[in-house]
């Protein structure tokens, strides 16, 4: 193949520009850029061609066209060694462009800002930068075309060694273009819609998913998978201290942020979970209270957990944390205090939760094998006393109600099957813990029995509990076994062709129960 001769230059991020520019000079490659572009390589002391001095048309509307030109766009399409397409090029005196290097206007940093007018996020769409980048890419055959300065290096080094790239490296520049400008199309049509008022309530017809490389990961759930985390990650958690995160903590922590977002402006409230499942969660006064609540439900499952609380973490609760092993610790801030401690500890993870995960509006997206997606609304659902049906002949008391308001928004980040028993106290201004925990069972029964157990273990009494079911009761079985076990209330979503045998056998042993009327399945 025939050594590069052109190259267009044109990018808004300088990093690396003037060393790239240097090396494709000294192999004899003639430079075009535009702007802002052709002055810093100038001010470099380098020989560069105006883009408009080029095409022989002048720059216009503020700059809006100057790169849209054919003797651009047919020196990047142009199909080399085609006789029809060499001489259609030659009559219009259209030179080969061997090698664009282009990255677009700041659109994403522009709308990050908070203070942005839709006027200034507008003007920094890209027009001209996407469609050389297209049509570059389309021709990959014979042209090179960078998006990225990660990649300046092995370009230049291969057009340093042969004159030209190799047909392996403009593919995967190729892919990694419409990559990007397919990531840079959903970010302009996401910060419109949200400008505009435009709710994306209904279904897509298509589904596109385009996210920047957050971070590579040493390994996925397992160290024979390899894995990576996408998109605005850091956006939400910033890490504090300790190693780097896996993607099993990833998954962890990101399911205790959504757990303890829940609880946000309650009293202090701690929760730790062990495989994105709740294992103990308990409010006090203070942290280290509610840290006692929530370790007593369990005493082995901790260890080697994620702990996340919803007020700032202090030296007292951190004395307490620090005397198991855990692998991450989540809280809206840290006192210098707590930092002294939990640092000694480098291993592990301290992350601030920058805001709330469950306040993200839109959809969540799940694989299910190859090219093939499930999508769902966020549950966002909140339930108040108001939103109770009570079902029973007894109501539930006042420390019954704080305890089925508490325990419910437990259970629904626990994995289905989902039993949780809970108790509260109203004199504490409701401040609730959980008794036992029953998670991901086949039958409700079984998650009954496993809760029920836990607390055994824990030697804890389930007397005068609240037993919170995420589905409902299919047959009055699973509440019997809960009143055997000492609960004397009962909240679920209700909804069971047997809800009426239900409610007779909650009746029949002096049982308070109230109906949601929302499930809360979490697969």
């Amino acid at each position: 193949m025939a050594k590069i001769q052109r190259a267009l230059l044109s990018v808004s991020d300088k990093t690396g520009l003037v060393p790239l520019a240097q090396a494709l000079t000294a192999s004899g490659v003639e430079l075009i850029s535009t702007g802002g572009t052709a002055r810093a390589l100038r001010e470099a002391g380098l020989a560069v061609k105006e883009i408009s001095e080029y095409t022989g048309f002048p720059e216009m509307l503020d700059g809006r066209v100057k790169t849209l030109h054919p003797k651009v766009h047919g020196g990047l399409l142009f199909l080399r060694g085609n006789a029809r397409h060499e001489a259609a090029v030659q009559e219009h005196n259209i030179q080969p462009i061997d090698l664009v290097v282009v990255n677009l206007y700041p659109f994403e940093q522009t709308v990050a800002k908070p203070d942005v007018s839709l006027h200034e996020a507008i003007e920094n769409i890209d027009i001209g930068g996407p469609s050389m980048l297209r049509s570059a890419a389309k021709n990959h055959d014979s042209v090179t075309v960078v998006v990225d300065p990660l990649d300046y290096a092995e370009v230049t080094g291969q057009i340093q060694a042969k004159g030209n790239t190799t047909l392996d490296l403009r593919r995967r520049l190729a892919a990694k273009v419409f990559a990007r400008t397919a990531a840079y199309d959903a970010a302009i049509a996401a910060h419109l819609n949200s400008e505009f008022g435009i709710r994306n309530s209904e279904l897509p017809e298509s589904l596109s998913i385009s996210a920047p490389l957050a971070q590579p990961l040493r390994y996925g759930e397992n160290p024979h998978q390899k894995a990576a985390l996408y998109g605005k990650f850091r956006d939400f958690f910033q890490q504090l201290h300790g190693k780097e995160l896996s993607y099993n903590n990833i998954l962890d922590l990101t399911a205790a942020a959504n757990l303890i977002t829940e609880f946000a402006g309650a009293p202090p409230t701690l929760a730790i979970l062990k495989h994105m499942n709740p294992c103990g969660v308990g409010q006090g006064r203070n942290l280290r209270e509610a840290w006692d609540q929530a370790f007593a439900t369990d005493r082995q499952a901790p260890f080697g957990g994620i702990i996340a609380v919803n007020h700032p973490l202090d030296g007292a609760c951190a004395d307490a944390l620090a005397e198991i092993f855990s692998e991450v610790i989540i809280a809206p801030d840290f006192s210098a205090e707590a930092l002294a401690v939990l640092q000694k500890k480098k291993n592990l993870r301290l992350l601030k939760l920058l805001k709330s995960p469950l306040n993200a509006q839109g959809w969540e997206v799940r694989s299910v094998g190859a090219d093939s997606f499930l999508m769902q609304e966020r549950d966002l659902k909140a339930t108040a006393a108001t939103d109770l049906k009570i079902v029973t002949r007894r109501p539930p008391n006042e420390a019954e109600l704080s305890a089925m308001l508490f325990g419910w928004r437990v259970v629904k980040h626990v994995k289905s099957n989902a039993i949780v028993y809970v108790v509260a106290d109203p004199a504490a201004g409701g401040a609730g813990r959980t008794l036992g925990i029953g998670a991901g069972q086949m039958s409700r029964v079984d998650a009954s029995r496993i809760a029920v157990w836990k607390a055994g273990e824990a030697k804890l009494s389930l007397k005068g509990s609240v037993v919170c079911s995420d589905a409902f009761f299919p047959f009055p079985d699973g509440l019997i076994a809960a009143a055997e076990a000492g609960a004397t209330a009962a909240i679920q979503p209700g909804g069971s062709v047997r809800d009426a045998e239900v409610i007779a056998a909650a009746d029949e042993r002096g049982l308070a129960m109230a109906f949601t009327g929302t499930r809360h399945f979490r697969h």
